[in-house]
């Protein structure tokens, strides 16, 4: 008799563990998944955001990154996400106007700038106007189509009047980081990439930046897609984003404060 009370009390305590057991793994199922489809530009600063915010909150933050003309088309084929994180105003207005994005959520978050990159071991270029030498073959920026660096790049050379001397030059990537990493390899003698870009590498030389007026204002702007269902979530990760403490984390990798 003693021997069966036994048994029955150790049942009794391994049931108990196993309830338990599975009640905590449910609680770690319920943690809200959000996705954010973010310009190319964005990668190292938002992997840093994730790592913060996931600490604080009950969410986990998955990234998608790409240029933001190719973004804009795949939340307008219909895939499933929360946010999206542009660096135009182009693609977000157009994806408000189409109903895409909660018009009343967009804020302009962020702003950066245009630079010339050249590798550590190329002296040919020292600044923009070195772009129409002959001694100078291949520039890269992204395709001015998709890519707002690569818009940006060609108003720039627009603006200084020297498209028509260099458009034949000119190496088109499908996003700003691509541009980067053929300026690294020495695919291109030099790129127009952000500044941000720029200041993520050791293994580049920032050697001119667009002056203010050659180009638009570069605004990154940020929105909650209207066939999110945690609009909620999406609304307290903007606000933090917008706060003091993201704003720190923005800052801390180069860009500034939209004003």
């Amino acid at each position: 008799m003693k021997l069966n009370k036994l048994l029955v009390a150790i049942l009794s305590i391994a049931m108990t563990v196993t309830f338990v057991g599975c009640g905590n793994s449910e609680k770690k199922t319920e943690k809200t998944e959000l996705t954010i489809l973010a310009a190319a530009s964005l990668t190292d600063v938002c992997d840093e955001i994730k790592k913060t915010y996931e600490k604080k909150h009950d969410v986990v933050l998955n990234f998608s990154y790409g240029s933001s003309g190719a973004l804009q088309t795949q939340i307008e084929e219909g895939i499933k996400a929360d946010m999206f994180m542009s660096a135009s105003l182009d693609q977000m207005n157009t994806l408000a106007d189409k109903k895409f994005i909660e018009k009343d959520s967009v804020k302009n978050l962020l702003e950066n700038k245009i630079v010339l990159i050249t590798s550590k071991v190329q002296n040919k270029v020292k600044s923009l106007k070195d772009l129409t030498k002959s001694d100078v073959k291949l520039i890269g920026i992204g395709n001015p189509e998709s890519v707002p660096a690569g818009k940006y790049a060609k108003q720039v050379f627009e603006s200084l009047k020297i498209w028509d001397k260099v458009e034949k030059k000119v190496n088109m990537g499908t996003d700003v980081r691509t541009v980067l990493a053929w300026v690294e390899s020495g695919e291109v003698d030099c790129g127009l990439v952000y500044e941000t870009d720029a200041k993520s590498s050791d293994k580049v030389f920032i050697k001119d930046t667009a002056r203010k007026g050659l180009c638009d204002d570069i605004i990154y702007p940020i929105g909650a897609l209207k066939k999110s269902d945690n609009k909620d979530k999406v609304k307290e990760l903007m606000d933090f984003m917008a706060s003091e403490e993201g704003m720190a984390i923005f800052k801390k990798y180069g860009f500034y404060e939209s004003k």
